[in-house]
């Protein structure tokens, strides 16, 4: 399978098409609508990709180099060896490390994503401070969290999350990183309902999901997300799109997630 990977050129990432390969999380709904989301938004503050840098922090397995490298040319860091070891087999530029201390001069690159990590580590603000010493100026930074401390729940416990995040928070971290927060939004607001409900109503069982994780799964090399029935991940993801399409334009008034946007 990683040659397929491999073998995709970026050519083929032109912005506004597809990736002419998807891996396994493409076809989740919440990773296909975060994604759609994020590069819906980007692609409308971004110039085009012409010789560009892009570093993602917290990259794992690389899930997310097929979709940024229509921006210009992906590396990334993590600090486990295990999802590395998959990145390397998929043919990506990647090397192990930590957020707080990242192994880059400074100004380095024109695109920062830290998707889905600031809510892992203890000194969020040290991450986010990295982030702004190693993009250029007039650089981006986009980040995306779970949102509302009130929607805790084993996801974050089997994850290690340390906290989530309000709006105001997000955009406070940001502006005393030294970016200029461009869009800060949440997503997943379609759903939000269904899923705060299912949330509230797990608390009152004993039983959690049963998700492959690293801590708990020799195998896996990342958290399993919760799989979902192929007719409602249809549903969802199509849901998902409706939403992107739409961030794209505006902000969402509340969501179980949200993304940021920002300059420095």
């Amino acid at each position: 399978m990683w040659e397929n990977i491999v073998a995709m050129t970026d050519a083929s990432l032109m912005r506004g098409r597809r990736p002419a390969v998807m891996l396994e999380e493409d076809r989740h709904w919440w990773f296909a609508t975060r994604t759609d989301s994020l590069l819906g938004m980007l692609d409308r503050l971004l110039p085009e990709a012409a010789g560009g840098r892009v570093l993602d922090v917290g990259c794992g397995a690389g899930n997310m180099f097929h979709h940024l490298a229509r921006y210009g040319a992906v590396e990334g860091l993590d600090n486990s060896p295990k999802p590395l070891a998959i990145a390397r087999q998929r043919g990506y530029t990647v090397q192990e490390g930590v957020a707080t201390d990242l192994p880059y001069g400074d100004g380095e690159f024109d695109l920062v994503a830290a998707l889905d990590v600031i809510e892992h580590v203890d000194d969020d603000r040290r991450v986010l401070a990295e982030c702004a010493r190693v993009c250029r100026p007039g650089g981006f930074v986009v980040v995306t969290t779970p949102a509302l401390a009130w929607l805790w729940s084993h996801n974050d416990e089997i994850n290690d999350h340390k906290r989530r995040y309000t709006r105001a928070q997000l955009i406070e971290r940001l502006q005393t990183a030294g970016f200029r927060p461009r869009r800060v939004t949440y997503n997943n607001f379609f759903v939000f309902p269904m899923a705060a409900a299912l949330i509230l109503l797990r608390r009152g069982s004993t039983k959690a999901p049963e998700l492959a994780a690293p801590t708990t799964d020799d195998e896996a090399y990342q958290v399993e997300m919760e799989p979902a029935p192929p007719l409602l991940n249809r549903v969802l993801t199509g849901v998902g799109r409706l939403e992107a399409t739409l961030l794209r334009h505006v902000n969402m008034p509340i969501g179980t997630s949200l993304i940021a946007i920002a300059q420095k």
